[in-house]
C-alpha cells in the first residue's frame, strides 16, 4: 500500500541517542520478524546484542549524520567503504547496488518546492538481513510520517527490511507530485502574461527558470525506475535470500506512482516549450505590427516631403510658381493623396 497519510510540513520527531551531535540526530527501533510488531527504541550501542537475535530487525534513521557516527555505523554493520562514499557524494545519482554480504545500498534524490525553486537533498539506504539504515541529508521532508504508516501495519513488517525500503520510496516519489502540481499552477500563472501587448523579459525569464528546473527534475527521478525494476527483476541467487515475492507488487506500486511524476513533468516540460514558443510568436506578431504602422505612416508623409522637396529647389524656371491658386491646389492635392493613402493602409489594417 503507498504511503497516503502523511504531513509534509510535519517536525522531525526522533529518539536521541549517544550518538547525536550538533547538526545529528539518530534514532533506532527493533522490530519483530514474526510479528512485525514495534518492540521499541533501542540504543545504537545494543544494537548488535539485538540482532544477534535472527527474529528481529531494526531501523536507524540518521539526519545529517557526523563523519564519527557513519564509522562507528560503518563499523557496526560492515557497510562497504564504496557505498559510503556514494553515500556523501554530491549530487550523487539515484542507484542501486547489492554486495556480497547480502547487503544492499540505495540512493535516492529528494525534492522540496520552496518559493517555485526546487531544493534537493539525498537519501541513502543501506539494508541487511536484519537492519535498514536511513542517511538523510539536504532538503526533504521528515521520515516521521514513514515511521507512524509502518508502525500501523506490523502484518507487513513481517516481511522484514524490505518493506521499509518500500515505504521510503513510496514516500519519496509521493512527493514528487506535489511539486509538479504546484509547479503546473504557477506555470498557468505565467501563460496570463503570454497575450499581453507589453513584452516582459521577466515572463520569459521565469518561463526559461521554470524549463530549467523541470529538465532537472526529470534528470533526478528518472534512475529511480532502475531502482524499482531492480527490485521488481531481480533474481533470487542476486539478491538478498530472504527476499519476499509478496513485496514484489509493492515495488510495482511505487514505479507506477513514479511514473505518473514522470508524465506531470514531461507534460510540463511540453506545455512550457509551447507557452515559450507562444509568447515569442506574440512578441514577434506585436513587433511586426508596430512596423507595419511605422511603414504606413511613412508612406502617407512620404507625399507631402516630396511635394515639398520638388518646391522647395529654387530654380528660376519652375512651372506653377507664378499661379494665383498654386499653392492651394498642391496643397489640396497633397492633402488629397495622403488621405487616399491613410483610407487603403486603414482598410488593409495596417493603421
Amino acid at each position: 500500500m503507498p504511503v497516503r497519510d502523511y504531513d509534509p510540513d510535519a517536525d522531525t520527531q526522533l529518539i536521541e541517542s549517544r550518538f547525536t551531535g550538533k547538526n545529528e540526530v539518530a534514532n533506532c527501533f527493533a522490530y519483530s520478524r514474526k510479528t512485525g510488531e514495534n518492540l521499541g527504541v533501542i540504543e545504537l550501542d545494543d544494537v548488535r546484542r539485538e540482532l544477534a537475535n535472527n527474529n528481529v530487525f531494526v531501523w536507524i534513521g540518521l539526519h545529517d549524520p557526523t563523519a564519527e557516527t557513519i564509522r562507528e555505523v560503518q563499523e557496526a554493520f560492515d557497510l562497504h567503504e564504496l557505498a559510503i562514499e556514494d553515500a556523501f557524494a554530491e549530487h550523487q545519482r539515484a542507484k542501486v547496488e547489492s554486495y556480497g554480504n547480502d547487503s544492499v545500498f540505495v540512493v535516492v534524490r529528494t525534492a522540496k518546492l520552496t518559493d517555485y525553486t526546487i531544493r534537493y537533498g539525498t537519501t541513502a539506504i543501506f539494508m541487511g538481513k536484519q537492519y535498514i539504515i536511513t542517511i538523510r541529508q539536504g532538503a526533504s521532508h521528515s521520515y516521521q510520517s514513514v515511521r507512524d504508516y509502518c508502525h500501523r501495519r506490523p502484518e507487513k513488517m513481517r516481511m522484514g527490511p524490505i518493506f521499509v525500503l518500500h515505504a521510503i520510496l513510496d514516500f519519496v516519489v509521493d512527493n514528487y507530485l506535489p511539486i509538479t502540481d504546484k509547479l503546473g499552477r504557477y506555470l498557468r500563472e505565467q501563460e496570463r502574461e503570454i497575450f499581453s501587448e507589453d513584452f516582459d523579459k521577466q515572463t520569459l525569464r521565469n518561463m526559461y527558470e521554470l524549463k530549467s528546473q523541470l529538465v532537472h527534475m526529470r534528470a533526478v527521478i528518472l534512475p529511480v525506475q532502475d531502482i524499482c525494476n531492480f527490485f521488481i527483476n531481480h533474481k533470487k541467487e542476486d539478491f538478498l535470500p530472504n527476499f519476499p515475492n509478496q513485496a514484489k507488487p509493492y515495488f510495482r506500486d511505487v514505479n507506477d506512482h513514479l511514473l505518473r511524476a514522470l508524465d506531470a513533468v514531461n507534460g510540463l516540460n511540453e506545455m512550457l516549450s509551447v507557452a515559450m514558443d507562444t509568447y515569442m510568436a506574440v512578441v514577434t506578431m506585436g513587433q511586426n505590427e508596430v512596423v507595419r504602422k511605422l511603414a504606413a505612416w511613412a508612406g502617407i508623409l512620404a507625399v507631402p516631403t516630396a511635394i515639398a522637396g520638388v518646391y522647395g529647389m529654387n530654380f528660376d524656371n519652375m512651372p506653377e510658381l507664378h499661379w494665383q491658386y498654386g499653392y492651394f491646389i498642391v496643397l489640396l492635392v497633397t492633402l488629397t493623396i495622403c488621405s487616399l493613402l491613410y483610407y487603403r493602409f486603414k482598410k488593409s489594417s495596417w493603421l
